[in-house]
């Protein structure tokens, strides 16, 4: 007997489950950095690396996918690329936990909301797009925003900004992978291209600060042991949700990542929301409705189109 074919509407309604628990958990992961002091920045990316790839490992190992795992290996293409993707999502981190750790747990959300249109710039930039008027309308908008965070609130937003660009490209990254590597097997390979810088970043941080792993009670290190358990959880979820979800869905669940960030930073950490940066947020906020809805209506009539295409 032939295995049962799976369910399309069933599998949708799952992907958009997986995927709502990749993002929920991605917002929440200020908190739980924060709960980590006094280990600094340098030092939690650097664990992060370290104990990712042992999780990886692990998992590669009870899911006895290590013939998956060497046939990605001997394909020099893939190993390139998860070499850049690994130097991108390095860059993300450490700015991510930079901001977190320093008061700027807002701009991280920002860059966040920034980063679907930085994804959508990419596209015209790097694979020569052509842009609807409603999306160069919201790129715009978004550009608007951050001169207005400049002029207004008188810094300059890099950490947003660094965010937004550095995921932008690892997901344009990730795009060029495609499908020919899997999310473990992606993050085993990532989290090995940096297991030098690591180690580098933990001598410095051992020669000058010193090491807080061990040295701040047992309950903080074990809290930070789970820095690898905390950084591929949610990755998993994001895979199984985008391989079952129509893109529409994850682009609006998306958000819910930097919604809970923003609401951390204001209600919960009681950073300053000025004016300007009310009016900054804002400004991004309508850009993303624009997009949000243009992806709505853009993705109805091509399947409307498509409808029609089967009947006839």
């Amino acid at each position: 007997m032939s295995a049962a074919r799976p369910d399309p509407a069933r599998e949708r309604i799952l992907g958009g489950v997986y995927a709502f628990c990749a993002y929920f958990l991605w917002g929440f992961l200020p908190l739980y950095f924060l709960t980590l002091s006094p280990t600094g920045p340098w030092e939690i990316v650097a664990w992060r690396i370290v104990f990712s790839l042992l999780f990886c490992i692990v998992l590669i190992a009870v899911l006895r996918s290590w013939r998956r795992f060497r046939d990605i290996v001997r394909q020099r293409r893939l190993l390139f690329w998860t070499a850049v993707a690994g130097m991108l999502i390095y860059v993300n981190w450490q700015v991510f936990l930079i901001g977190t750790l320093t008061g700027h747990v807002l701009e991280t959300s920002l860059g966040y909301f920034i980063n679907p249109i930085v994804t959508v710039l990419l596209g015209v930039l790097v694979l020569r797009e052509r842009l609807r008027l409603t999306q160069w309308i919201a790129i715009g908008v978004a550009a608007l925003a951050v001169l207005v965070i400049v002029l207004g609130y008188g810094t300059f937003p890099w950490i947003s900004l660094s965010l937004a660009v550095s995921f932008g490209l690892y997901g344009l990254v990730k795009k060029q992978i495609g499908p020919a590597v899997d999310a473990v097997s992606g993050l085993t390979l990532e989290s090995f291209w940096l297991l030098p810088i690591a180690i580098v970043q933990l001598i410095v941080v051992g020669a000058t600060t010193g090491i807080t792993l061990g040295a701040a009670g047992p309950w903080h290190a074990v809290l930070l042991s789970l820095a690898g358990v905390f950084t591929a959880t949610p990755l998993l979820f994001f895979a199984a949700g985008a391989r079952r979800a129509p893109l529409v869905l994850i682009g609006l669940l998306q958000f819910v990542a930097p919604i809970l960030q923003f609401v951390i930073g204001v209600w919960l950490l009681g950073e300053p929301m000025p004016p300007e940066r009310w009016v900054g947020f804002g400004l991004v906020w309508l850009a993303l409705t624009v997009l949000t809805v243009d992806s709505v209506v853009f993705a109805r009539r091509a399947r409307g189109v498509s409808d029609v295409a089967a009947i006839t």
